[in-house]
């Protein structure tokens, strides 16, 4: 009997002083946030899942990724590296209709809007679990390092395109422009070998469904009135 009771302190102790672990599904949960959408709305049973591996659009993926790993240039790694943490204003800071430095009241939805769609994103990547592209070849060596993560939908992909339908809203004169920014800002994740070019396009996907929702609910129209708001007097191309 004692040495069972030794062990079960013993185990104990163990399991106090071990690091917590979470798995992607639990950290996703903790994330998720209903600013905008409800937990049932932010569900996507539907969206299609990512190319089976081997398939012909599988190794069409991995032969893009050779070929940018082959061509990309030292000041392409350097920018996609800059974007590493899917930030607002490095993804547009220097085009956007705002005063600088960002009003605070911009910041706080800007946030908002990146908290839901990341944990939307989340939500999927669980379900679908497709491996970071180094993971599945190990002759990929990505310059923005072996992050972590599951890799299909993109969530760059998704949030700067998010934000660009945002500020087309907002300035619609500069649409094209800041419609490039988020294409720029997802090919980055290509060029720095972290996802698949598959991943990408699913995320544009994603974001313009999402946007659709977004739209709908009122606490985002209202937040979008509050934006309109804090805009330059002057057009973003005249303002830069």
């Amino acid at each position: 009997m004692l040495k069972q009771k030794l062990l079960f302190v013993l185990a104990l102790a163990l399991a106090l002083c071990a690091p917590a672990r979470y798995s992607r599904a639990a950290d996703w949960e903790i994330q998720q946030s209903t600013y905008y959408l409800t937990a049932k709305q932010q569900q996507f049973p539907k969206f299609p899942p990512p190319p089976v591996a081997g398939s012909k659009t599988d190794l069409a993926d991995l032969a893009t990724l050779h070929e940018w790993q082959t061509k990309r240039t030292k000041e392409q790694c350097d920018r996609a590296i800059v974007q590493a943490h899917a930030e607002y204003e490095t993804f547009f800071g220097d085009i956007d209709p705002f005063p600088k430095p960002l009003p605070a009241a911009v910041s706080e939805i800007l946030n908002k809007v990146k908290a839901e769609t990341d944990g939307i994103v989340g939500g999927i990547k669980d379900k679908y679990k497709r491996p970071r592209p180094f993971h599945r070849d190990a002759s990929l060596d990505p310059c923005l390092g072996k992050v972590g993560g599951m890799s299909y939908p993109s969530g760059h992909a998704t949030v700067s395109r998010v934000f660009a339908l945002i500020l087309s809203d907002l300035d619609p004169e500069h649409r094209a422009q800041f419609l490039a920014r988020s294409d720029e800002a997802a090919l980055n994740r290509v060029i720095g070998g972290v996802h698949h070019p598959t991943d990408i396009e699913a995320g544009k996907k994603l974001a313009d469904k999402l946007y659709k929702l977004y739209q709908k609910s009122p606490a985002f129209r209202a937040d979008m009135k509050t934006l309109k708001g804090l805009l330059l007097r002057v057009p973003v191309g005249a303002a830069k």
